[in-house]
């Protein structure tokens, strides 16, 4: 574990960073719950996706299509 490791509610299984876009995968134990967290630096957003466990790899290798399938969703 690299970034945010474990902050006591939740726990990071995996990270990545590359050009300024961090990618994290995080698990809450107490409710059993994954999700993926993108922080772009140099767009300075912040987003979070929820993900399942048959497709928290996917969401965290592909989270932009996980968002933009979910902004079409909210129109």
């Amino acid at each position: 574990m690299t970034h945010a490791a474990s902050t006591g509610t939740m726990e990071e299984l995996d990270y990545r960073e590359s050009n300024g876009v961090a990618v994290s995968l995080l698990w809450q134990p107490h409710s059993d719950r994954l999700s993926v967290v993108v922080t772009d630096s140099q767009l300075d957003e912040r987003f979070a996706l929820p993900a399942r466990p048959d497709n928290a790899r996917d969401v965290f290798q592909h989270p932009y299509a996980y968002a933009q399938t979910r902004a079409a969703v909210g129109r």
